[in-house]
């Protein structure tokens, strides 16, 4: 299941002399001009570029187009850290980080808080490695469920970070998902997952490959809308 990407190569950055906002630039072949967008995912500035050839020109053209920076850098999202205090979502309900250094488990999840044990300068690392691990948890269960219910085996399931797909079927039968569906509700997780199982038996988009998502998940345009609506804000967090 695939969100808006490009086959392109990232590259560096510069940030504007009139603006402290960074600039990402990605070199993208198929590109036809110069294009200035916002990556859904992180909320950055990204200069697109045919070639790198055309690195001073889209310098220029970033210049000429430094009010519309400007207003997009306005409007991106905050990123959390995953710090002490800090509120994040958990299966789409929000849970307060807490440092608990006495605490036996290294992580625990009580009432509304995921309370984590030891060094504090470990803190983040150790809610980053968690919700990896849940995530992986959540997702192989999940995806054996859906599965079975559809007569299938997948021939692996990977867990990623990845910015424009929540999952991914492979020809070879290979599933693979996105860390971050820990943090969005359980249904979507379960839409998600059932779109990419579904894939096993239709390796397409057409009518069949929606039947069978139909028949797993009735709900799954409410879901597919929450993606689109929310999903890009699962990466503020981290």
């Amino acid at each position: 299941m695939t969100g808006a990407s490009e086959a392109s190569k990232p590259q560096d950055g510069f940030r504007l002399a009139a603006l402290d906002v960074p600039v990402r630039i990605r070199i993208n072949p198929r590109a036809r001009r110069l294009i200035l967008r916002t990556d859904a995912a992180t909320g950055e500035i990204v200069l697109i570029l045919p070639s790198a050839r055309e690195r001073k020109r889209g310098l220029a053209f970033a210049e000429a187009n430094i009010d519309w920076i400007r207003r997009q850098a306005v409007r991106a999202p905050e990123t959390v850290e995953f710090a002490e205090g800090a509120q994040i979502p958990l299966l789409g309900k929000p849970h307060r980080i807490r440092h608990v250094p006495e605490q036996r488990s290294l992580v625990a999840v009580e009432a509304d808080e995921i309370r984590v044990a030891g060094r504090a300068q470990d803190l983040a690392r150790r809610v980053h490695g968690w919700l990896r691990v849940e995530a992986r948890r959540l997702l192989v269960d999940k995806t054996r469920d859906a599965a079975r219910a559809l007569g299938v085996t997948p021939a692996a399931v990977t867990i990623r970070d990845t910015k424009s797909r929540w999952g991914s079927c492979s020809a070879s039968g290979r599933l693979s998902y996105s860390w971050r569906l820990v943090l969005a509700p359980e249904p979507v997780v379960g839409y998600v997952v059932t779109h990419e199982v579904a894939h096993l038996r239709e390796l397409n988009h057409g009518p069949a490959f929606w039947r069978i998502v139909e028949r797993l998940c009735p709900d799954h345009r409410e879901h597919r809308k929450w993606l689109r609506e929310h999903g890009a804000s699962l990466h503020r967090y981290g």
